[in-house]
Formats: C-alpha cells, structure tokens, sequence
C-alpha cells in the first residue's frame, strides 16, 4: 500500500447478530449488504438456515472455484433467485441451465471475440465523446447525480454496439426510460427466493415492474423484427445484433428466433448497461475522493489517448484500467451469485444437501479481510503488487468464473476504462461533502440516493 493516508470510500453497515427471520428477510429485501453480519468478511465459509432455505456462503477460494469452475454441473444457476428478473429476460441466457444455456452460449459466445470488441471500439469512443459534450453545460462546480449520466452512456454504447442506432432514436430512447421504471420497481430478490414456489404458481411481482417488462420486450420485439427484415434483404449493419442473429449453432445449425433473440437482447442490456453504469459511476466517486490519482488519469489520457485514439491506446490506459478495477473490487455490479446443489455435496466437512443454495459474493470476496490489505480503502497501485495479483485470482470475480463467466467481460474492460479516461480528461470531479453515497443492492450495487458529485472543466496545463 502505499505511503498516504488511506482514502475509505462509504460501505453499508453491517446488521447485529441475532435478527429474527422476519425481521431479516425484510432487510434482506432492502438490501443485501446490510442485512448480513460483520463475520462475513473473515469468514471461510458461512451456513444460514431458514425454513425452505438452506444456503452457504464460500469465501474460500477452493470452495468457490469447486462450485464456479470445477462441477458447475453440479450446481446451476438458481430458478429461485432468476425468478425476479424473469418477467424481464425470460428465457435469456442469464437465467438458463442445462443444454439450454450451453447451445445460447455457443451462438453468443462468437460475437464477443476479440476482433468483434475491436469492430466495437469507434461506438464506445463516440459515446465517450458525445457524454463529454452533455456534461459541458453542467460542469459548473455545482452537484450533478452521475449515476444517471452513467446509465445514459452505457445505455447509448450498448444501442450502438448492438442496433447501430445511438440512445437518441426515439425506440431507444424508450427503452431506456423503461428500464430506468423497470430498476426503480424492482427488488433483487422476491417471495420466490424464499420459498420453493413451483412453477404455476404466481411470483407476486409488482405491477409496475411486469408493466415496465412488457414495454420494454415489446420495444425490443419492434428492434428484433426490423433486424430481421434488414438481414433478409441484404441490408443489416455489421454489429452485434446482426452478428448474434446470423450465427447457427455449430451442433445444430439453427439460429435464434425473433422471440429467443428479444431474450437475449432484454439479457445484454441487463449486463452491458446496467453493471457497467454501477461500476462508472462508483469509480467515478473514487477518484473524486482522490484528486491525485484523478489527476494522474487525466494526465494519462491526455497522453496515450492524443486527439484521435484508436484501439491499442486503451490497452495504453494502465492506471485508468487499475481505478476500474479497484472500483468493480469495492463495489461490484453484482454483490451476490447463487447456484443450487443438484446433488449432494460437502464444504469444509459441512454436509449440503440437494436443493441447498451456494453463495458466491464477489462483494464480501473484494473486501475480505483474508486476502487483501486494508480491503475497505480505495488504493489502484495494489493492482501492480504482487500481493494484489494474488488477491486478484482468489477473491476478485465481477465477471463470475468458469463455463458461466460473463462473456462481455472483454467489452466492459475497454469500454470502463476508456470512458472514465476521456471523462477525467475533460472534468475534474468532487464529492459533494452534503450527500455521502450509501451503497445498497437493488439490481446491482447502486446508491441509495445518487452519486453526487461538483463536476468543473479540467485546466490543462501548459509550458
């Protein structure tokens, strides 16, 4: 660690042993990561007990990757806690199992390859550029809500990666201000994570969230047919829709259809837009706790990325790549992932039944007191320690691991890194000493009330 006092950005406090149950599941529900006990964070391994719920926290890096990497067979993804986001993605690949989800990745995995992330570059940078220029008439050093300017970005890269379209077209915009009412109605978790609800029966969404589902499918649904139509007649843009709807499965030869692909669709603007606006703009807040590391990155984008950046300039963009990683280490997109035991298993001489639930947190991994130095403090030069690549491969996992892991990882580490440079760049940010973020887990890790931050012009510097 270096030799400056330490920078501690917020964390939720941790509840007091000994909640009862109700009490617990209704803190459970506000949020995830101030329901749970301060042990979590040293511990190796934790076992809850509720009725119909039986779940193990693993923090030890054998377990996790037994679970992840080792016999994901064994422990698929769990349909209590897919149940909330079903009215959205519905059969997308983010909540399959089985032969199901293995013939969707064979068709998706290719669009993600190295040259496809190359082809997605100029979408990003003009969505870097294009968020620069909406900042400008607010960057006045007074308090702007950068959560929302986040979402608005990631939103605009993944319409122009995916439709070639930018988040100003009329249907993207929709969709974007129904996802926006979609995150505002609904919980990480419903009745159905508590309970072995069987299929038929009702999972109690409310009816703002099945509401703003239906809006956004039937919007995607729109995008799906007029791709559709524009490939069969010889004219569809060479992006990633156009990609992943004309790639056949290898074993099988069909491709998805207009109804499998609103799936997918709904599954990458989850991922691409909602994880990746949660990790800009808590590294955002970081570096504006920061100012001298904020003014290293500017430094360093002025320098690698010039006046006309090209692809090999971000791999250039180390330290920018660094504060994106100790930011997605202190508050990753998603806190929590659950598998379910199909067959028996044991942890740690601990007898798992079938049916039992294992937690992965990459939230209590980023921060646990076995693996890193001084885990709560924000400090990007860990990542060129020795100490911090070790802790790096047993407790940092944004991205999951294994057959599972996030196949748009590659897409985030260009697209986060890029942004937060060409932002630093043009702005110096601030915290706004009045309002403190307190990190809470809805879809993914947000804050409470926003991420305020006073945003001003950068002056460069000259000879």
């Amino acid at each position: 660690m270096p030799d400056k006092p330490l920078i501690i950005p917020p964390k939720p406090p941790s509840r007091a042993e000994g909640f009862g149950l109700l009490r617990y599941i209704k803190a459970f529900r506000r949020d995830i990561l101030s329901a749970n006990p301060a042990r979590l964070y040293r511990a190796k391994m934790a076992e809850f007990r509720m009725p119909f719920l039986h779940t193990f926290l693993v923090n030890e890096p054998p377990l996790w990757r037994h679970v992840l990497t080792k016999a994901p067979q064994d422990f698929p993804k769990s349909p209590r806690f897919a149940a909330g986001l079903e009215p959205l993605l519905g059969r997308g690949v983010f909540l399959t199992n089985g032969a199901e989800w293995e013939r969707q990745r064979r068709i998706i995995d290719p669009a993600f390859e190295g040259g496809r992330l190359r082809d997605s570059f100029p979408a990003m940078l003009a969505v870097a550029q294009a968020t620069v220029a909406r900042l400008q008439p607010l960057a006045t050093g007074r308090p702007v809500e950068i959560e929302a300017q986040m979402s608005h970005a990631t939103a605009d890269v993944i319409f122009r990666a995916l439709f070639s379209m930018p988040i100003e077209d009329a249907t993207a915009s929709a969709v974007f201000s129904e996802f926006r009412a979609f995150q505002g109605t609904q919980p990480l978790l419903n009745l159905a994570a508590f309970a072995p609800l069987p299929r038929w029966m009702p999972r109690f969404h409310r009816r703002a969230t099945k509401r703003a589902a239906r809006r956004i499918r039937a919007l995607t649904a729109e995008l799906v047919t007029a791709r559709r139509q524009a490939i069969d007649e010889g004219r569809a843009p060479d992006d990633l829709a156009t990609k992943i709807m004309t790639t056949p499965d290898p074993e099988t030869g069909q491709s998805f259809d207009n109804a499998e692909m609103v799936d997918q669709v709904a599954v990458f603007f989850l991922a691409g837009h909602e994880t990746s606006a949660s990790a800009l703009g808590w590294a955002l807040y970081v570096l504006a706790l920061d100012p001298d590391t904020q003014a290293q990155v500017a430094e360093e984008a002025a320098r690698e990325l010039g006046d006309a950046p090209d692809f090999a300039s971000v791999s250039r963009l180390k330290l920018a790549r660094d504060v994106f990683r100790e930011a997605l280490r202190l508050y990753p997109p998603v806190p929590m992932m659950v598998r379910e035991a199909i067959c028996p298993a044991v942890f740690r001489g601990r007898e798992v039944p079938k049916g039992a639930q294992a937690v992965i947190s990459p939230w209590y991994l980023g921060r646990h007191e076995a693996h890193w130095s001084e885990p709560d403090a924000f400090c990007p030069a860990r990542w060129a320690t020795p100490e911090g690549r070790a802790a790096a491969r047993d407790a940092f996992l944004p991205f999951s691991a294994g057959p599972r892991v996030c196949p748009g990882a590659g897409f985030a580490m260009i697209e986060g890194p890029l942004i937060l440079a060409v932002l630093a760049r043009a702005f110096h940010f601030a915290p706004d000493p009045a309002r403190v973020p307190k990190p809470v887990a809805h879809l993914t890790v947000r804050a409470k009330a926003g991420i305020w931050l006073n945003i001003s012009p950068r002056v460069t510097k000259t000879n």
